[in-house]
């Protein structure tokens, strides 16, 4: 064997290449004995030389094995720079390599642990970055260094301690750039295999010097800068004594989902694969799936983007999210609710849950002493047939639990009988495609002037645009979790503003009214000299700060330096203008390190526009300062906590652009001021923000209801709750002077949750401004006075105190009705009136999603006309999943719903309700039958005394469900009282006459009619409103004016 490997190796080669050969655990010396080995990849950068110019003899020794430290409280660490303090003389200027087991002999490779290590920094093992209920183990290290200098140059000589080869009469000279384009600032060069110190830095025009370095094409230099993804090039071979470079970096994206892992039901036995997908640069390659929180062991299930569950068990049901990483940042996706059914079990659980309806004014049951009945629901939930998965990312077409059994129940009211469709099994059905929508108008934050024809894009891609008066309908696109729109003014008179939407996941339609900043107008500056524009919007406010751009840092989109005039507009957003929060892009959240979504505090956001003057090319901008005067943020913890943010469009996430630090300048001849000081540069992005995250956070339970009742089952879905963080004075003064983020929620069958600041201390440190709206409409708030009703808000005493509710007529009853304020008193956990809400710790999010309607909430109510809705076969309208297939149903089909009404003129002194019954006419299934009933409250709608007006909705004729067969719906319409028929339109009454069959109205106090089929228009008295959200059909009735 010595024979075949060479006279050159030695016994303790041939030890060494056998146990590594084996990838056994390398023998173990007595302390202070040194071991020879053949050299190892010493290179750390893991990048392989080009030519073998430098050839560095095999030879190399280890050093004993130091183990400093014993696990803890944290974990293990065995740090380079503390071995060095103990072990001065034992350890080489520059190891090549290091190795790490435990103190009984097991690799560290092969624990199982995760571990970090380098020859430059040593070893440490973090107990939170283990499996749950493992910590790390006792580890002791040891590292490889050179014994003598056997080190051959092609040119040049070895160096001192013989790190590397040197040619003194040689220079190289470089640039680096952004993409091909703007040079880059502060870049630092390093050699790899060298000692760990940067050779050089780039100036303001991207260039740097370096001596010495040999022109061998054998050295590698690393082009590192924060931010950019790091470049490894390799020294050009030559012979001259000036050696040129020119570096392209690229900036490194953050990773974000771009598809999230699905909800999934399986059976027990089965299988499934979770499937995630992010994107960024470089695209992330790590990947952690976690369990109910708790991150599963790679070794057991060894996952990469997507995790494959096989045999599945009951007891792996829950929530399943993934984390991706790649050099910029983490990112986690959605969690995915995984259902596992038992063995035998059904997919659906057949017992539909309770659902409570309200019954008609003349319909209360005495026996029951309730004016309600409990129809049934069956929850939406996914399920299947299916017992033979082929593992996909997607399970194809889907099924969802849904009603498969009805009854009909015959409810007593008073005259009549009522029948009414009752749920009594559940069962495994074909989900129903409801579309989801967002609608509504952007809109001038100033004088409400629309954004017309702007563009509305999704990521980079153009989904729509906006009208003549700024509005816009948008279909969602399925599987969306988070819904992000940009505006795009093509005039270019508003700020491009990027909006987060929430929208109903059910189907159905959200309003939204998105309001555009106006453009500063630009001023012309002057490029060869320094600039500072102002950072204000407030003409009798100081200065938030401003923004000093230094000579000759323009760029056209070639990267040629832009010499000349600039038109230059930069629009600030200041949280002290109370009227501006409307117009404020994104949602203000960042991502933190581990990948979770956390929220910023604002104190002001800044758009930059700067234009070649002639052209109106867009130009980018190097290095640019920020001051900000530090005198404007009065949270003194805030100074320190301060960075400078820009935001993604494609996410609406802000990501740091770096830190500022505190310096005291003279800014004048007359004071020095303190500022708080950063930089940045001006590229793709012109949106940014000086933030600062917060911790102290929690949850404000909200409901919405139809009317001041404030009865469970008239929770009204899909409202826009908004709550609007005030900043406090110094000293926590309940008295705001800004504000300082936003978020909104919207309204589900158990209320919302929005998230808030909060402070435990200082109940008044935070405060609240929290409004409603639901299709442009504003809800009341619960009135605080003339005297505080705390049942009235939901909320019980001394609680209630603390939180300081206000309504804004509070002091004054001319202002709105539509909004209050609260301090934001985080929960005493020691005081058992605070454990039920309204505010909850921000842990308790889930505790908030499912709080009781007998816990403590704050509320918001609809004002509006007296109206009814009674469905023979019940259907939630906030929900469009629940609506079922049968020739009964109101609306034929869940995606278009066609609202029908008739306009009444009623002479009487009083207001009176008018009801339409409805009945099959025509359609062989249900002819006779009823549909469902409308009630409405006539109005006074002109100053002519005796007469009031109603428009009442009735069904519209048309196909059912099935497609087959038109029905010709019978309308019976009948207010209550001693009101008699008088006339009927005439027109009307053409159609109806030439348009058989004909209804016989014999009786003078009921007007019948076969609804038209045709769209007839107001001057028949008939209106017909078609949208994709049955509640927008509705709420879309004409005003009865007469």
């Amino acid at each position: 064997m010595l024979a075949f490997l060479g006279a050159s190796v030695t016994v303790l080669q041939l030890l060494w290449l056998i146990f590594t050969s084996m990838n056994l655990a390398q023998p173990v010396f007595a302390h202070g004995f040194h071991k020879r080995v053949l050299r190892q990849d010493v290179n750390w950068w893991k990048v392989k030389p080009q030519s073998n110019a430098m050839a560095v003899k095999d030879v190399a020794e280890w050093t004993s094995w130091f183990n400093i430290d014993h696990p803890g409280e944290n974990g293990d660490y065995e740090r380079l720079e503390a071995i060095r303090f103990y072990y001065r003389e034992r350890v080489c200027q520059n190891p090549m390599d290091v190795q790490a087991r435990t103190t009984l002999w097991v690799p560290a490779e092969r624990t199982g642990e995760r571990i970090h290590m380098s020859p430059d920094k040593g070893f440490w093992c973090i107990n939170q970055e283990q499996l749950p209920g493992k910590n790390c183990s006792n580890y002791h290290i040891r590292f490889l260094c050179s014994l003598d200098c056997n080190l051959t140059c092609a040119t040049g000589r070895a160096n001192e301690d013989c790190s590397h080869c040197v040619c003194e009469w040689h220079t190289l000279t470089g640039t680096v750039l952004y993409t091909g384009k703007m040079p880059l600032a502060g870049v630092g060069i390093y050699a790899i295999g060298l000692p760990d110190r940067k050779l050089a830095e780039t100036n303001v025009n991207g260039h740097f010097t370096v001596s010495g370095l040999c022109p061998d094409n054998s050295t590698l230099l690393r082009v590192v800068r924060q931010k950019y993804i790091p470049r490894v090039i390799s020294m050009p071979r030559g012979s001259k004594s000036i050696s040129v470079l020119r570096v392209h970096l690229q900036l490194a994206e953050k990773p974000f989902i771009s598809k999230h892992p699905e909800d999934r039901m399986r059976f027990e036995g089965q299988g499934l694969i979770l499937c995630c997908k992010a994107e960024g640069f470089p695209t992330p390659t790590s990947f952690l799936w976690y369990h109910n929180n708790t991150l599963l062991d790679w070794n057991v299930y060894k996952y990469n983007n997507n995790l494959v569950l096989k045999n599945l068990k009951p007891s792996q049901t829950g929530e399943y999210y993934c984390k991706a990483t790649n050099e910029a940042g983490s990112i986690k996706s959605e969690p995915a609710t995984i259902h596992i059914v038992a063995s035998g079990g059904p997919p659906c659980n057949p017992n539909p849950v309770s659902n409570l309806i309200q019954l008609p004014h003349d319909c209360f049951q005495q026996h029951s002493n309730s004016a309600f009945v409990d129809v049934g629901r069956c929850p939406s939930q996914p399920c299947t047939h299916n017992r033979h998965f082929i593992l996909h990312c997607h399970d194809g077409m889907t099924s969802c639990c849904g009603v498969t059994k009805m009854k009909e129940k015959l409810i007593q009211c008073k005259g009549y009988t009522l029948p009414t469709k009752v749920i009594t099994e559940c069962g495994c059905k074909k989900c129903s495609q409801a579309k989801i929508l967002v609608r509504g108008h952007a809109v001038a934050e100033d004088n409400g002037e629309p954004l017309r024809f702007g563009k509305i894009l999704m990521g980079d891609e153009r989904i729509g645009m906006t009208g003549y008066k700024g509005t816009f309908n948008l279909q969602v696109p399925p599987k969306t979790k988070r819904l992000v729109l940009t505006f795009v003014d093509r005039l270019g008179i508003f700020v491009t503003t990027t909006k987060v939407l929430p929208f109903n996941k059910n189907g159905g339609s959200i309003f939204h009214e998105v309001k555009m900043q106006r453009k500063k107008p630009p001023v012309e500056i002057d490029s060869s000299v320094t600039n500072t524009l102002t950072l204000s919007d407030m003409d009798k406010a100081n200065p938030m700060g401003q923004i000093e751009i230094p000579a000759n840092a323009f760029y056209r989109a070639n990267g040629m330096l832009y010499n000349g005039t600039v038109q230059a507009s930069v629009t600030f957003l200041d949280p002290r203008n109370m009227s501006s929060i409307a117009a404020a892009s994104s949602d203000l959240n960042f991502v933190n390190d581990d990948g979770d979504l956390f929220p910023l505090r604002t104190y002001g956001m800044f758009s930059v526009d700067f234009k070649e003057e002639t052209t109106q090319e867009s130009l980018d901008v190097g290095k640019v300062n920020v001051y900000v005067d530090a005198a404007q943020v009065t949270m003194p913890e805030h100074q320190g906590a301060m960075k400078l943010w820009s935001l993604n469009p494609i996410t609406a996430i802000w990501e740091e652009e770096g830190d500022l630090r505190m310096e005291k300048l003279r800014r004048n001849k007359r004071e020095a001021r303190t500022f708080l000081i950063g930089n940045m540069e001006i590229r793709e992005r012109r949106l940014f923000n000086l933030d600062v995250p917060e911790e102290r956070r929690c949850f404000v339970k909200m409901r919405a209801f139809r009317s001041d009742r404030f009865v469970p089952t008239e929770q009204v879905q899909g409202v826009v709750i908004s709550l609007i963080n005030m900043e406090p004075q110094p000293g926590f003064s309940a008295n705001p002077r800004a504000w300082g983020r936003f978020d909104s929620v919207l309204t589900g069958p158990n209320g919302a949750c929005l998230p808030a600041f909060c402070d435990l201390q200082q109940p008044d440190a935070y405060t609240a401004f929290i409004t409603a709206n639901i299709g442009g409409e504003d809800l009341e708030a619960v009135p605080s006075s003339p005297k505080l009703n705390p049942n009235m808000v939901g909320v019980e005493q001394p609680y209630l105190g603390k939180l300081a509710y206000r309504r804004t007529d509070h002091d004054d009853p001319r202002q709105k009705k539509t909004a209050f304020k609260i301090n934001l008193a985080k929960p005493n956990p020691n005081s058992p009136e605070e454990s039920n809400g309204p505010i909850y710790a921000y842990s308790s999010l889930k505790e908030c999603e499912e709080a009781p309607f007998s816990d403590n909430h704050f509320r918001f109510f609809r004002v509006e006309e007296d109206r009814y809705h009674f469905n023979t076969v019940p259907f939630n309208e906030n929900d469009l999943t629940s609506w079922t297939e049968d020739y009964l149903s109101w609306w034929p089909k869940p995606m278009e719903f066609r609202a029908c009404f008739i306009k009444l003129k009623i002479l009487a002194s009083e207001q009176v309700m008018v009801r339409s019954r409805n009945l099959g006419g025509t359609h062989s299934e249900t002819v006779g039958k009823l549909y469902g009933i409308r009630d409405v409250r006539s109005v006074y709608s002109t100053p002519r005394e005796n007469i009031t007006a109603a428009c009442l909705e009735f069904k519209c004729s048309g196909l059912l469900f099935d497609e087959n067969e038109i029905d010709r719906t019978m309308v019976e319409i009948f207010p209550q009282g001693d009101c008699r028929r008088q006339s009927i339109n005439p027109l009307l009454q053409e159609y109806l006459i030439n348009h058989p069959p004909h209804p016989i109205n014999n009786e003078t106090h009921i007007f019948k009619m076969f609804a038209p089929l045709d769209p007839l228009g107001h001057n028949y008295g008939i209106y017909t409103v078609t949208d994709q959200d049955p509640k927008v059909g509705q709420g879309d009735s004409p005003r009865p004016l007469l």
